[in-house]
Parts: C-alpha cells; sequence; structure tokens
C-alpha cells in the first residue's frame, strides 16, 4: 500500500520555473513539495557555460545554477523530492498525484515539467553535446565567434537559429533532409538572402567527429547514400522541441504540438491547476523566461488559494516588499 500525504501545493518539476515557483510559494509559507523527477534542474543540467543569466557576470555552469535555485527554495522551506510523477487525476478534490506506489492529495498544483530538445540520436553527438553540439544557438553562438557552424533543420527555427548564428559565426551551412525548407516564406528568403548561409540539401549528418571537441562532420546523402568528411566547428540541432507533457494529456488542453494551452498566462483549462516554463512556451525557451514564468504561477496559485481555500497567504511586508 501506498503512503498518503496532503499539500496545500505541489509543483511537478524541478528546472527555473519549478524552483522559483517553490521559492516565492514557500516564501508565502505555503511550504510547497516539489517532486523534481529522477533528473531534476532540467535541460540546464546539460547546458555547460551559462552566460546571459542575469547577475553571474562571470558566467555560471548550469548544473550549479540549478543547485543555487534548490538550496534557495529549500531555504524558504520547499521540500524537494527527486522522485518522477507516474500519474495524475484532476477530476477529484482534492487532487491526486501519484509517483509510483507514493499517492499525494493537493490543493493546487503547478506543473513545470519543461521541453527537451529533440536530437538526432547519434551516439557521437552526445558525447559531444556541449562540446560543439548545441540544441540553442541564443544561449550558444557566442562562442562560435569566427568559427564555420552547421545547422540541422528546415523550419522556422532553423532558420531563425541559422540567421542568428551569422551575427558570430564566420559561415552558417544548413544541412536538410529534403531539397525544399519547411519553413515559412519570409524566413526562408531571410536565409537564403544571407552570404553567409549555405545549404546542403537532400542530406543528413550521420557523424559527429572530434575529441573534445567538434572537429568534423560525415554528411551522408539521403537520395543516393554516399558520404563525405567536411570540418566543423559547431554543430546546431534545430529539428524541435518535445514538451515534457505525456503524463497530462488527456487530462489538460494541450495544442498540437503538445505544449499546454494556458488563459491569463499561467491558468490550464482545470482550477486549480497552473503551468510554467517551457512546458507552455514554445517560443522563448530560456532560462530566464521560465523563471519568470514560475514567479507568475506562483503568485496565481496564492491567489487561487486565498479566494477558494479561505486561508490568507501570509507574508510579512518587509519579504513581501523586497521580492
Amino acid at each position: 500500500m501506498g503512503s498518503q500525504m496532503h499539500e496545500k501545493v505541489i509543483i511537478i518539476g524541478s528546472g527555473p520555473a519549478g524552483y522559483t515557483a517553490a521559492i516565492y510559494n514557500a516564501r508565502a509559507n505555503l511550504n510547497p513539495l516539489v517532486l523534481g523527477g529522477t533528473q531534476s534542474g532540467g535541460q540546464l543540467m546539460v547546458t555547460s557555460d551559462v552566460e546571459n543569466y542575469p547577475g553571474f557576470p562571470e558566467g555560471v555552469q548550469g548544473p550549479e545554477l540549478m543547485e543555487r535555485f534548490r538550496k534557495q527554495a529549500e531555504k524558504f522551506g520547499a521540500r524537494v523530492l527527486d522522485i518522477d510523477v507516474t500519474a495524475v487525476d484532476f477530476t477529484v478534490r482534492p487532487i491526486v498525484v501519484r509517483a509510483g506506489e507514493q499517492m499525494f492529495t493537493a490543493d493546487s498544483i503547478i506543473i513545470a515539467t519543461g521541453a527537451n530538445a529533440k536530437w538526432i540520436g547519434l551516439e557521437s553527438e552526445l558525447k559531444l553535446r556541449g562540446r560543439g553540439v548545441s540544441a540553442c544557438a541564443t544561449c550558444d553562438a557566442f562562442f562560435f565567434k569566427g568559427k564555420n557552424v552547421f545547422v540541422v533543420g528546415g523550419g522556422d527555427t532553423a532558420m531563425e537559429e541559422a540567421t542568428f548564428l551569422t551575427k558570430f559565426a564566420n559561415s552558417v551551412t544548413v544541412v536538410h533532409r529534403r531539397d525544399s525548407l519547411r519553413a515559412s516564406k519570409i524566413m526562408q528568403s531571410k536565409a537564403m538572402s544571407n552570404p553567409k548561409i549555405s545549404f546542403i540539401w537532400n542530406s543528413e549528418v550521420s557523424d559527429v567527429i572530434g575529441n573534445d571537441h567538434v572537429s568534423a562532420l560525415e554528411i551522408r546523402n539521403v537520395v543516393d547514400g554516399t558520404k563525405k568528411l567536411v570540418p566543423a566547428d559547431g554543430l546546431f540541432i534545430a529539428i524541435g522541441h518535445e514538451p515534457n507533457t505525456i503524463l497530462f494529456r488527456g487530462h489538460l488542453e494541450t495544442d498540437s504540438r503538445g505544449y499546454i494551452i494556458v488563459t491569463d498566462r499561467t491558468k490550464t483549462n482545470i482550477e486549480g491547476v497552473f503551468a510554467a516554463g517551457d512546458v507552455k512556451d514554445a517560443r522563448y525557451r530560456q532560462a530566464v523566461t521560465a523563471a519568470g514564468s514560475g514567479c507568475e504561477a506562483a503568485l496565481d496559485l496564492e491567489k487561487y488559494l486565498e479566494e477558494h481555500h479561505h486561508e490568507p497567504v501570509i507574508e510579512n511586508e518587509i519579504s513581501s516588499a523586497a521580492r
């Protein structure tokens, strides 16, 4: 038999959105429980240098930044369990959340399970991730000043990434499986008219070469199967993201790509259930926007509890002014 515990607030997910929500809810004396997953910390756990998070002029390692978020949440009274949620039931009150044999009930929930970049699926790509292989140009383009980089993909995201990279890189080569792009006409013409961007059609990256950093790519022609080796300093994968919402499909409204649909910024279609960060944001996908969104969800949740559970959310005026 699994044990059962009742919570005012359960936060599912432990990236910048989940931990920021936990900091705010903890400071409001809500004693939130964070079910962070066995791989806690989100996408920043596979990011080496984070140079664009405000307050860190020297840059910070992704895992260290997440450890600081966690300590701050715990300092104010949040409890973090590194366990995976396996089922939810939003049709009952209190809401039911299961993690294997354990069962929790909650008055309110924040979903901050994030999204993952889709990868090609090569062993060499995994080995060199963070060492020349990236899925985020806005995060990592700065490291490729004057270098020759490649982008995999043919949609709007790939064209945006390629165009952004030209501000830093010497050359950007787009590798696409088809002979035409899926991107919108305006993004296509923008990329195609950029003198720094060139295209390799009907092709895929079949291997990434390098010891401690990317040095070359093996590119395979999908029509005739021929392979060629090209020198490269970096590889950006831009074939989309997958929001971590499988658990909630059928329970919450999601769009065609699986992102949770919210109204009024963080409210889902189920009362008392809020969403924050990349799980509902296909557009920005930055640590700082996820953190901001976690704050919004926490404040919306506090208001919901005040209105529906008749308990004033207590936070002394000093800390309220400080936040």
